[in-house]
């Protein structure tokens, strides 16, 4: 009875707290199957329990994040914006330079004391998108304008995704598309939301040329590795065993647990869960966890059309596409519709940095549908009041 009556104590979107529910259950369940394939392969030492209690772990404190981001008022992001992303910048230019190598890619850096292992791209894309969102929403009266509204936005779009880019080519490709959608939903003109393609092209053949002259700060390499792969073979290793994966599940699966490529397939537990899904739980496990996704971006649409505020709009919509665009580029890998990418699954792939910081970024929607609902509630208690002002006089 206590959890029910939490549930109905919990206020917004309440089936974006059952989307959430879902695909953290889902993430439980597939994490647990996975984790033998990494204690064999990464640490002998330690067992599957071992593995599960650290999601479970993971899933605690992502949670926790996630009430204490929904609990926040939502116009609380738009002061802490700026804050977050003057540390962006140096935390991703240190980084840059000093990023601790890990899977042949510098992306992380190490906390002092703690030794874990902190992604700061994923401190950065929260931080531009709630910077984009601020600066459109405090540009509406004069968005057309190119000096007073574009430049704003686009010199710190070009920034963060330039400094992302050297060592993770694929987030900041979908963190700029991400910003260059929110420009079409800020109302930005059209010719200056394809002037940040222009720019953003610009700024990524500058990068590429600085890779092929100094490989060891740009992954040039891997780059160009990945899309031969992709294009003039039937793809690496991993797609190929993600896809039979796949196949092997069929429509129904071959059962919890009972995977056979998992101890296969590299990175079975991070980039290509969702292959596993597919191969436990068949096509219709897959199709579900693809409609749950759906769902979230169908309800971030809701909220748009009834957010009182521009920026609550706006937000809502850039953080659920970040969330809803990666998840798909995850799937695409795994079925070979796009090169390898490297992007975990989205609330799904093993507890990290990437977890906690969606976490964040669902709590921060819930907060936005929190007060559009409350908003929405108050309008129709003033129309039914007026509507029956009317019939009585």
């Amino acid at each position: 009875m206590s959890v029910v009556n939490s549930y109905y104590q919990l206020k917004g979107d309440r089936v974006v707290w059952l989307i959430v529910s879902l695909l953290i259950l889902f993430s439980l369940l597939i994490v647990y199957s996975t984790a033998g394939s990494v204690v064999y392969k990464m640490n002998a030492g330690s067992s599957t329990e071992y593995y599960l209690v650290r999601q479970i772990m993971f899933i605690f404190m992502g949670l926790t994040l996630m009430y204490t981001a929904y609990k926040l008022h939502y116009m609380v992001y738009a002061k802490l914006a700026p804050i977050m992303m003057i540390l962006a910048v140096p935390l991703l230019i240190y980084t840059f330079l000093f990023g601790v190598e890990i899977n042949d890619a510098a992306r992380w850096i190490k906390i002092p004391f703690l030794d874990i292992s902190f992604q700061t791209s994923d401190f950065a894309k929260l931080a531009l998108i709630l910077y984009v969102a601020r600066s459109l929403a405090m540009r509406q009266d004069y968005i057309k304008d190119f000096k007073n509204a574009f430049l704003p936005i686009i010199v710190p779009i070009i920034l963060i995704c330039g400094l992302i880019v050297p060592n993770n080519l694929s987030t900041g490709a979908l963190l700029f598309g991400t910003t260059f959608l929110m420009m079409f939903i800020g109302r930005i003109s059209l010719k200056y939301a394809f002037m940040l393609i222009f720019f953003g092209a610009v700024t990524f053949g500058i990068i590429y040329f600085i890779g092929l002259q100094f490989p060891e700060y740009v992954r040039v390499e891997t780059w160009m590795s990945r899309v031969h792969e992709f294009l003039y073979s039937d793809g690496e290793y991993q797609v190929q065993q993600s896809k039979i994966a796949i196949a092997s599940g069929e429509w129904f699966g071959v059962g919890p647990g009972n995977s056979i490529q998992r101890n296969i397939l590299p990175y079975a537990y991070a980039d290509f869960i969702y292959a596993i899904i597919c191969e436990e739980y068949g096509l219709i496990g897959g199709f579900a966890i693809i409609g749950l996704f759906l769902w979230l971006l169908l309800r971030s649409v809701r909220l748009v059309t009834r957010s009182p505020k521009t920026f609550g709009a706006i937000l809502a919509m850039g953080l659920t596409l970040n969330i809803v665009v990666q998840a798909f580029a995850n799937i695409a890998v795994s079925v070979q519709l796009v090169p390898a990418t490297g992007l975990t699954f989205p609330l799904i792939s093993m507890g990290g940095t990437s977890f906690l910081f969606t976490c964040i970024s669902l709590g921060i929607i819930l907060s936005v549908s929190r007060f559009v609902e409350e908003a929405y509630e108050e309008k129709k208690k003033t129309e039914n009041l007026s509507v029956a002002d009317e019939s009585n006089h």
